[in-house]
């Protein structure tokens, strides 16, 4: 039975996922979108198991896809994948080693890791020099997704940097945990370093039918909904300003699930 249930559990993640793959394909047809920030307001809403959630889908749809470590404070993706690297980010930047080198593969075919070495002095330094800016050229260049987890934005000034390289940016939203002010901050922060914000990931979501789901944010900061997709523990709204209300009206935001 718990078996079962595990891999019902594993199914419907896969389909969020591909869900959210589609949901940023659609969200930007003339201009393809092929480097991605992941990010959230605050910690523990499950940035990166979104972020590896959403590159398996990528992998499995056949495009290659590689996730870098942008999260200098508390390094998470190599444990998670089971991968371990000769070296990361750093090793590149200072010419010690090789893209080439520290790419490394991960038990799903078409995706790849670069990892970042641990108690890097100074990361947003890092992420704004010049030779990350090269280093990431080099990697969109390489692969045909390149996903950038990065620290919570409300926090550290990391995913803002980031967001200026890459194509878009997604928030991650916890469900019942992430209040509407800490968005709405997380979101304009994004916006003035002039990023591309393509929409929230709400993340942890109860299941409770098979409709679409309509949620938004109260005065209060609770997550209200009229519904939820079965098959959803994340899902992706289009426009965050839908999901906030803009500074305070209640706009319902919609996500259509995978067909």
């Amino acid at each position: 039975m718990a078996r079962s249930r595990n891999r019902s559990l594993k199914l419907e993640t896969q389909n969020a996922a591909k869900t959210l793959l589609a949901n940023i394909r659609f969200a930007s047809v003339d201009n393809p979108i092929s480097s991605l920030v992941v990010t959230s307001s605050i910690p523990n809403e499950g940035k990166s198991t979104v972020s590896v959630n959403l590159a398996e889908a990528i992998a499995t749809s056949g495009k290659s896809v590689l996730l870098v470590e942008c999260d200098f404070r508390n390094r998470s993706l190599a444990d998670m994948l089971d991968v371990r690297a000769p070296g990361g980010i750093y090793a590149v930047l200072s010419e010690e080693m090789s893209l080439d080198q520290v790419v490394a593969s991960t038990s799903v075919p078409n995706m790849y890791l670069l990892d970042v070495e641990p108690h890097i002095p100074n990361p947003a330094d890092v992420l704004s020099s010049k030779r990350f800016r090269s280093m990431a050229n080099a990697l969109e260049e390489r692969f045909d997704y390149v996903i950038y987890d990065t620290p919570p934005v409300g926090t550290f000034v990391d995913a803002a940097i980031l967001s200026t390289l890459a194509d878009g940016a997604v928030l991650v939203v916890r469900e019942n945990f992430t209040k509407r002010d800490s968005i709405l901050g997380a979101y304009d922060q994004l916006k003035k370093a002039g990023a591309h914000v393509i929409g929230v990931v709400m993340n942890y979501c109860e299941s409770l039918s098979n409709e679409y789901y309509y949620a938004y944010y109260t005065q209060d900061g609770q997550f209200d909904h009229a519904s939820a997709p079965s098959d959803s523990s994340m899902f992706v709204a289009t426009d965050v300003r839908r999901v906030s209300g803009k500074h305070g009206s209640s706009a319902p935001a919609r996500s259509q699930r995978a067909r």
